[in-house]
């Protein structure tokens, strides 16, 4: 998983995300993600707080089925302000995807 800080805004984000192929919107469509989360894996993690006021921070995830090659994008605001199950999913994802990059190192 590639972590980025300081990026400009969350939209630069998203349309960098989709030059690299990451069009499915999991905000809208998180069935699949719900569904087959074992599948899914963290490439890209996206931080961005605002630089006069720091509870204005999203994260932009780009995320891809390890099976089917589906990538698509989840962006959060205060990730506790997300309703549980979505919640714990992504939590459970980055987490995932921090080992695996410390198992890689």
């Amino acid at each position: 998983m590639k972590t980025i800080f300081n990026y400009d805004s969350p939209s630069i984000a998203l349309e960098k995300l989709k030059e690299k192929g990451y069009t499915k919107d999991f905000n809208k469509e998180f069935d699949e993600l719900f569904e087959y989360t074992d599948d899914y894996t963290i490439d890209y993690l996206y931080r961005y707080e605002g630089a006069t006021d720091p509870s204005d921070e999203s994260t932009v995830y780009g995320i891809r089925n390890e099976i089917t090659g589906t990538k698509g994008v989840f962006v959060a605001g205060d990730l506790s302000l997300i309703e549980g199950r979505k919640r714990d999913i992504i939590i459970n994802l980055e987490i995932r995807a921090k080992k695996g990059k410390e198992n890689h190192e």
